[in-house]
């Protein structure tokens, strides 16, 4: 069943909205005659809940490691009858694509839900919830403002976005009978989702691939590290290559990291039939978004 990723400010109320669309969705199951959506259970997962504090958003590690849990349970929770309400910032579009990706490999739709509260009314929000010791809520003023500066709000023009639901502040509910009926759907016809080609395992065809794939990917690190090491001390950068752009990081990549990136793709590119003129292009877009 789908995913239902919550985006928003910090304090914005994205877990007030999703309580509501739990209790919606709850109700919907209850009361319908369908026995197809009977079994459907509903589930929301948030910081709370996975007992992450909001102090790990001071830390770029601390953060990423929080990152990676709520993704890790989000991926333990899908399935095809559970409804994930997966309430958080997710301010972060490759975060939200990620999530995208694990939803459809299930073959499960998944849509973002924008609560949009303006940022003075979180701001006050916030300052309220901080004053107040006997409600857990609130972020440190620093946190808040440099978690609002690197919001990234969704766009529904993207199909990661996409659907995209936005819930004013001023709106009493979210719109719960358009997102059931665009998720789960309407006159007893499901909503069918194909995975896409790259997460479906098939045998390779061409006899060389693994070979070309070594070769290919052995010979794009090799470039990164000759790079660097004709540009010490620069951080950042580009690496044009015949296929793509590698977009360096600003602090400087070690080998291990490297060859440790190249194993993960190798492996999880071994059995895939993908083009062998696509092994480049596909290899440099795995490290950019690995470098984010």
């Amino acid at each position: 069943m789908p995913l239902i990723l919550l985006s928003g400010y910090p304090s914005s109320g994205k877990t007030h909205r999703a309580q509501q669309l739990f209790s919606d969705f709850t109700a919907r199951i209850a009361s319908s005659s369908d026995p197809r959506h009977t079994r459907f259970t509903v589930i929301q997962i948030n910081d709370q809940s996975l007992g992450l504090s909001r102090d790990v958003y001071r830390e770029a590690k601390t953060e990423k490691d929080a990152r990676a849990t709520a993704y890790s349970a989000v991926k333990r929770a899908l399935g095809k009858e559970c409804i994930v309400l997966c309430d958080g910032l997710n301010y972060i579009k490759g975060f939200r694509y990620q999530m995208y990706c694990e939803a459809k490999a299930v073959g499960t739709g998944s849509c973002v839900v924008h609560v949009g509260t303006p940022i003075p009314k979180c701001r006050e929000i916030n300052a309220r919830l901080l004053a107040n010791s006997a409600v857990d809520g609130g972020y440190a003023e620093d946190i808040f403002e440099n978690l609002v500066f690197r919001y990234e709000e969704p766009n529904g023009m993207t199909r990661w976005d996409s659907p995209l639901f936005t819930i004013p502040y001023e709106d009493e509910g979210p719109p719960s009978k358009a997102i059931w009926e665009a998720m789960v759907g309407s006159d007893g016809k499901a909503r069918v989702v194909k995975p896409n080609l790259a997460t479906v395992l098939t045998p390779a065809t061409e006899s060389d691939y693994l070979y070309e794939l070594d070769k290919t990917t052995q010979e794009i690190l090799q470039t990164i590290i000759t790079w660097q090491r004709d540009h010490p001390g620069e951080g950042g950068g580009d690496i044009n290559l015949a296929k793509g752009t590698v977009e360096l990081p600003a602090s400087p990549l070690s080998l291990p990291r490297l060859q440790r990136l190249r194993r993960q793709y190798i492996s999880l590119n071994r059995q895939h039939t993908l083009a062998k003129n696509r092994i480049m292009e596909n290899f440099v877009a795995y490290l950019n978004n690995s470098f984010q």
